[in-house]
């Protein structure tokens, strides 16, 4: 019988002559992969040696120079994706939301302020009730904001008297919903004195068991509320993204004209962490003197220049003073700007050019665009991206603005591009250069989504995905990728249809697809 051959003992450098598919320089600088973009479906990541579980996974990445979150996450500053609770939501993950602009600057920094406040532990502005409230008013809050415990004030307004708590222990089985609250109101209560800490206020709580502390001041008047929820936060949220003073982090998106200078100075005294230049064409005169005029008054306050989508573009926003790049033009589902402007580039390429410069000069780039599954997250990463930017991942879920409505059955959201003509009409034209044009040319499109139910599901899934691709790609996190990226032992490979049609769902009569 023939005898096997003798297994040759490989090392390390022997085994780099073997290696299989090309580097990112093989797959985008080469003469034929310069003269044709790529997008994310263009290619695939080989696999590596996994010496590790998926638990030792780290996603901690840079959206700023100063700025780390501890998940590769950011929501769009989009008018049907981002208000206050997308940015509660993704910060809690350990990503951030950026509030859009599409709004009044009064609006816009009460997103904001409604972030800071969130987890700080004191609610400065609870919802309040007056003893001539009745039970009705405890039902509709419920329903509107999912809790019933409401303090009861004299005037029915915060620095009022304090005068009983209601809640769903003292209505849960009233039939008369039209009962005054002062008839079933609980007037002994459990109150922290101003001033107090936070510390001492979760120390009055723990022991009182109570679900709610109120905190008054010397003439009794309510100052402030503490809720148990919120030391359950502290342990649900263990990569919430917070600032120095354990706030959330928080995003907000500005225009690039005068009257934005405004809107900037109302946003950093609501306590806003890092603002985005919102634009479709970031590269222009108008972005460069917003960016002068930021660092002038504000020069802690870290800014994102964009959109751009070449090393040329990048280099001039990184000289300018920015401390962190958006990258993408035209590629979001609901984004029209190729079609109609015939301006862009592929996403894939464009993230992976700027990147290169950009890490050469210390600024992190945000992809932004083009992600519509798991797989384009990781591949955005693996090209250079610091974070990825999601529109349409993002929504449909329970934290995005607006109501669900029903068409065929199918419960639905609506979701429309910053180019739309809906919402261009609202405030976002500055954005496309066309605020005071008689004729806009719509560069998005309006439409609607399914469902997706929450994010607080939703996140974690995408959280472990990454996890696991990262472990698939034997990195054991993102800068570790990055060095490999850099270093060319990233490996990737060109995909034919053929290929991708291979690689996604093929051959089943029919199939259900589910996140979990």
């Amino acid at each position: 019988m023939p005898t096997a051959p003798s297994p040759v003992v490989t090392s390390p450098t022997t085994l780099d002559a073997y290696r299989d598919g090309l580097s990112a320089s093989d797959l985008f600088d080469s003469r034929e992969s310069s003269q044709v973009g790529l997008t994310y479906g263009d290619f695939v990541i080989l696999p590596d040696h996994i010496d590790f579980g998926v638990e030792a996974v780290e996603l901690a990445c840079p959206l700023t120079r100063t700025i780390t979150l501890k998940t590769p996450f950011a929501s769009s500053p989009m008018d049907t994706v981002t208000e206050a609770p997308m940015a509660i939501a993704m910060a809690l993950h350990g990503g951030i939301g950026f509030i859009h602009y599409n709004n009044t600057v009064e609006e816009q920094a009460e997103h904001v302020r409604q972030v800071k406040r969130y987890k700080n532990g004191f609610i400065t502005a609870p919802l309040t009730l007056s003893p001539n409230h009745t039970v009705a008013d405890i039902d509709a809050i419920k329903e509107k904001h999912g809790f019933s415990g409401v303090p009861i004030t004299e005037n029915g307004t915060m620095n009022s008297k304090l005068l009983g708590m209601v809640t769903s222990r003292d209505v849960d089985f009233l039939t008369d919903r039209s009962k005054p609250l002062h008839e079933v109101m609980t007037t002994d209560l459990t109150v922290g004195h101003e001033p107090c800490t936070l510390e001492a206020a979760n120390q009055i709580l723990k022991t009182s068991k109570k679900g709610k502390l109120p905190i008054i001041n010397a003439a009794g008047e309510l100052v402030a509320l503490i809720s148990r929820d919120d030391l359950k936060k502290n342990r649900d949220f263990p990569l919430a993204s917070k600032d120095a003073n354990k706030q959330l982090l928080v995003g907000a998106a500005i225009g690039t004209r005068q009257a934005d200078c405004e809107r900037l100075d109302a946003l950093v005294e609501a306590g806003v962490d890092v603002v985005i230049l919102d634009s479709s064409q970031g590269d222009s005169i108008y972005q460069l003197d917003m960016i002068t005029y930021a660092k002038k008054h504000y020069p802690q306050l870290q800014i994102i220049g964009g959109n751009v989508v070449t090393s040329y573009q990048a280099e001039r926003l990184i000289t300018a003073g920015v401390d962190g790049l958006r990258i993408g033009m035209g590629v979001g589902s609901i984004c029209t700007t190729q079609e109609v402007m015939a301006v862009g580039r592929p996403q894939a390429t464009a993230v992976y050019h700027t990147s290169q410069l950009a890490r050469r000069m210390g600024v992190p780039v945000m992809a932004d665009g083009g992600v519509s599954t798991m797989g384009h997250i990781m591949k955005a990463l693996a090209v250079g991206g610091s974070v990825v930017m999601m529109g349409s991942m993002l929504a449909g879920t329970n934290e995005t603005p607006g109501e669900y409505f029903y068409q065929d059955g199918i419960r639905l959201k609506k979701y429309r591009g910053m180019g739309s003509s809906e919402a261009m009409k609202k405030n976002s034209a500055s954005r496309y250069f066309s605020d005071s044009e008689r004729i806009r040319v719509a560069q998005g499109v309006s439409g609607a989504v399914m469902d997706k139910g929450s994010l607080h599901q939703y996140l974690p899934y995408l959280i472990q995905g990454v996890k696991h691709g990262l472990q698939d790609m034997g990195c054991r996190s993102v800068s570790i990728l990055h060095e490999r990226l850099a270093s060319g032992q990233l490996r990737f490979e060109r995909r034919s249809p053929a290929a991708q049609q291979e690689g996604g769902v093929h051959s089943l009569h029919s199939y259900e697809k589910s996140m979990i």
